[in-house]
């Protein structure tokens, strides 16, 4: 089954020597808990930063820490996909990495619209148990036609913040779709939808390993790349959230 999550874009549970021995495979409980940890330390980074800016009330005092959250994230997330077996180490690095980016991140929009961060907190998980849920009772199934619909959607977001991204260094924008005006709000709806769908395709790959027999490791492996998507849907949602109350 293949998945629009880079993460889990390989065959990771191929016949090619991903079976553990007998006692030692992945189960999706233990995923869970290993998502847990994850949160955990996603958690403890973000509220350093988020404490550090309140302090200073200074974006310049977080500057460094949301670099080096962000760009060391990357790193980290990209090792990781390449090196499964480190997951029990980069996994929680990554966690760590992306805390400090997110914490200030949401500490600076929460100053300039209060409460947009413990919403989109909110919103992030009230998605995820939705989404786990409606897998889990069959109203949504990752079919072949689903998967490669969401794929092929992921895949075309990103290209196009690529492009928008190259754009900007030219001083080249894209008017509308980053503003707060109906088509930038209805582009963030339609990211948010396809991060949240996303979700479904993470719990069906996750299940798959411990169906297979995937090893032990794979359980942080598993955590990890479900990380990447909430960390994504998250900032889609606090950035939906922004444009709407931008538009106040």
């Amino acid at each position: 089954m293949k998945t629009s999550n880079p993460a889990f874009r390989s065959p990771v549970y191929s016949s090619q020597g991903m079976h553990a021995a007998y006692g030692e495979t992945m189960t999706v409980e233990g995923t869970i808990h290993r998502t847990g940890v994850l949160l955990l330390c996603v958690l403890a980074t973000a509220l350093y930063t988020w404490s550090r800016f309140l302090a200073t009330r200074d974006p310049a005092s977080v500057g460094l820490p949301i670099l080096i959250g962000a760009f060391g994230g990357l790193i980290v997330a990209l090792v990781t996909c390449f090196k499964k077996e480190w997951a029990p180490v980069t996994a929680p690095a990554y966690a760590l990495l992306e805390g400090l980016f997110l914490g200030g991140v949401s500490a600076i929009l929460d100053v300039r619209y209060p409460g947009i961060a413990i919403q989109s907190v909110g919103l992030t998980f009230g998605t995820c148990f939705c989404m786990l849920a409606a897998y889990r009772s069959g109203l949504i199934r990752a079919t072949r036609r689903f998967t490669i619909g969401v794929v092929a959607a992921t895949g075309g977001i990103c290209l196009f913040y690529v492009v928008s991204m190259v754009l900007g260094f030219f001083g080249i924008g894209i008017p509308g779709v980053f503003g707060a005006g109906p088509v930038g709000v209805l582009f963030s709806l339609f990211v948010v939808a396809i991060a949240a769908l996303n979700l479904v395709l993470d719990f069906n790959f996750i299940e798959q390993g411990a169906e297979q027999g995937a090893p032990k490791y794979m359980e942080w492996y598993g955590a990890f790349g479900l990380m990447v998507t909430l960390v994504w849907l998250y900032l889609e949602i606090l950035r939906l959230l922004s444009k709407l109350r931008g538009r106040r």
